[in-house]
């Protein structure tokens, strides 16, 4: 890791560290913010931000091209991060409502301040480090399809975020935060359910539809496509069709491809003000479709795919005996 974004590994750690105090905060601290404890939210962002700050960190250090500015997206992503995962925090710290919080107490003011300044920032430097990763190769034909693509779901994800606080069918309305004092609340994470109730842990709506479903699955998509390509190259030694870096990137082309048929599927679904626990017809046809894609295109690159011979490995030390002899040629 010695080579990775620094200031984005340092985004990581404080993070981590915001999650696990968060962590000791569910288990100590009995306050509640409607059902679920005070501390739950900023442990969630905690670890989804550093996760999401590993993965840049990692990234950033594979560009050929544009380093320098790489560089400064990257710095520019990790304060921000920090700002806005910290005024989570602090508003679970006074026991209060960080998004929506419409209120003019100095919390609320602070909290708020902070979005306006430190959210498009995120969205913005995302969709900068897409373009740099688009423009040149960071890998195999496998790896660097994966990080353009997911790099891809991830800036749709931060535009579904920025339709939280515009969701449609939502009014302003009165709730009670932990300290028992009236928060007025203006926008919210769904469409008919507007603060999410229902499923545990994730606050999912069970009632309405909730944009936090696909901006949760686009953010997280390079993360199950870097898996897969990892995954597809670790087979490859054992499977002769996978040998073909070429078949490889098509495979992780098809995933890439149904995943976000998911997440457009899921936008879809939340804007229609349906829960994800409840599809009606017309979501299931097209998840169905979905899956009947990606099943058929799979296994018509696998049964088009030519199988490659194994390499000789030799007796004694057990390497693979290629011809070396143009790497020494004064031998």
């Amino acid at each position: 890791m010695r080579g990775w974004h620094r200031p984005l590994m340092a985004n990581a750690t404080f993070m981590f560290a915001i999650m696990l105090v968060c962590a000791v905060g569910v288990l100590v601290d009995d306050r509640l913010l409607m059902g679920e404890s005070v501390w739950v939210k900023p442990m969630k962002f905690g670890f989804a931000m550093g996760l999401y700050g590993l993965t840049l960190a990692w990234l950033l250090s594979k560009l050929r091209k544009g380093r320098r500015i790489g560089w400064w997206l990257g710095t520019v992503f990790a304060v921000a991060g920090v700002f806005d995962v910290g005024a989570v925090a602090y508003a679970a710290a006074h026991g209060t409502f960080s998004h929506f919080n419409d209120n003019a107490d100095p919390v609320a003011q602070t909290v708020q301040t902070v979005f306006s300044f430190g959210i498009m920032p995120l969205l913005v430097t995302t969709l900068a480090i897409a373009i740099l990763v688009l423009i040149q190769r960071t890998g195999d034909r496998a790896l660097s399809l994966a990080l353009r693509a997911g790099l891809g779901l991830a800036v749709a994800s931060m535009v579904v975020a920025v339709w939280l606080s515009n969701s449609s069918g939502v009014t302003s309305r009165t709730v009670t935060d932990a300290n028992g004092h009236l928060v007025a609340m203006t926008g919210g994470h769904g469409i008919g359910d507007p603060d999410g109730n229902g499923m545990p842990l994730t606050h999912w709506s069970t009632t309405g539809g909730d944009l936090r479903v696909p901006h949760f699955i686009g953010m997280h998509g390079i993360h199950l496509l870097l898996l897969l390509t990892a995954v597809l190259g670790l087979l490859a030694p054992r499977r002769s069709r996978l040998r073909d870096e070429r078949v490889r990137a098509r495979l992780v082309g098809v995933a890439a491809l149904g995943y976000t048929g998911v997440f457009t599927v899921l936008t879809w679904q939340a804007k229609r003000g349906q829960s994800v626990v409840h599809p009606d017809w017309q979501t299931l046809i097209a998840f169905a479709a979905i899956a009947v894609f990606i099943l058929a295109t799979a296994a018509a690159v696998i049964i088009t795919s030519r199988r490659r011979p194994t390499p000789p490995v030799g007796k004694g030390n057990a390497m693979i005996a290629v011809d070396r002899s143009d790497e020494h040629p004064s031998r």
